[in-house]
């Protein structure tokens, strides 16, 4: 039993170490970190890497762990910055050239704690530690509480923000739908009243008239040998 337990905390302490060993990856994008909330182990190092444009990850100095040293990449245009984070805490940073667009970013070491938890960042906004801790990571472009944002909120990596409703005001596929079937009743009526015409409409010549007239018994024999008689002498029209 006693080598089962030295086995189990010599496994345990062999997973804490890789574990703090591993290397995040913030990506530096359009007007941007992401994930722009992180959390990591003491003793992690954290990579920031170029996706566009040129940046900086810039630790606030009034807003890290007490001992804990304030990072600057410097602006860079290619490349990469890794810093390793030994002190436990938050630590809210930013972009030198982009802190006034929101370009922001927060790392919670351990747990929270230290200046960033007892005010607001100076610009743009980052998720709180709360929901940092519980996801391990939150990505650009969600709310302060970790959730996707669904409305105004940060704008996406793409740099072009979200829109409203989806649908931006736009005229949709069911308005056009609605047109063109109204077209379709408006036609089947005209075409519905055209068949409802009398004979003389749709037919031009006066002895078909008169011929239909008397198939349809509308005029007696004597009637139509008369009319059918004057048609034929002087090609008047005998319809009436």
């Amino acid at each position: 039993m006693g080598l089962v337990g030295a086995g189990a905390v010599a496994s345990t302490s062999f997973v804490q170490s890789a574990h703090a060993q591993q290397t995040p990856v913030v990506e530096m994008g359009n007007n941007y970190f992401d994930p722009i909330g992180l959390r990591v182990d003491p003793g992690t190092t954290v990579r920031f890497e170029l996706a566009e444009g040129a940046h900086s990850a810039t630790a606030y100095s009034d807003r890290i762990p007490d001992g804990a040293s304030a990072f600057d990449s410097g602006t860079i245009s290619q490349g990469r910055f890794e810093h390793t984070f030994e002190t436990p805490g938050t630590v809210d940073y930013y972009c030198i050239p982009h802190e006034s667009t929101g370009m922001v970013g927060r790392i919670v070491v351990g747990s929270p704690g230290g200046p960033a938890e007892e005010g607001s960042i100076p610009y743009g906004e980052v998720p709180s530690s709360e929901a940092i801790v519980e996801q391990g990571a939150v990505a650009y472009g969600s709310t302060s509480d970790g959730s996707r944002d669904g409305g105004d909120g940060m704008m996406g990596p793409s740099g072009h923000g979200m829109m409203n409703d989806r649908n931006g005001g736009g005229v949709g596929v069911p308005v056009v739908g609605g047109g063109l079937g109204m077209l379709g009743i408006l036609g089947g009526a005209l075409y519905w009243l055209r068949g409802r015409s009398t004979p003389s409409e749709n037919h031009s010549s006066p002895r078909e008239v008169l011929e239909t007239r008397y198939a349809s018994g509308e005029i007696d024999e004597e009637e139509y040998r008369r009319r059918r008689k004057r048609l034929d002498g002087t090609g008047e029209d005998s319809s009436e």
